[in-house]
């Protein structure tokens, strides 16, 4: 039984991992709305265990939240980017 919730959630919980870091790597400026996504997979593969658990799923979500926290880690210790001072025209 537990088979099916598996199957259900294993395409989309590996689609998450790989696009999502992808995503966060590639376009530095989406990556409060990629982490976003990629904990809000993360929360339908828990309801997900949660209905059905299964050995098999919860090794996925536990790849899957490790990859979330290291994803998480990284944002927290990448500094921010300022903007630099705008430059004015002295006449």
């Amino acid at each position: 039984m537990s088979q099916e919730m598996l199957n259900i959630l294993a395409l989309p919980l590996l689609f998450s991992m790989l696009v999502g870091t992808y995503a966060y790597l590639r376009f530095p400026a989406r990556r409060p709305n990629v982490l976003l996504t990629v904990i809000l997979f993360q929360l339908v593969g828990g309801y997900g265990y949660s209905v059905q658990p299964g050995a098999a799923l919860f090794g996925l979500l536990a790849v899957h939240a490790l990859v979330v926290f290291a994803l998480l880690l990284h944002g927290l210790q990448t500094p921010k980017r300022e903007l630099a001072p705008e430059r004015v025209r002295q006449e």
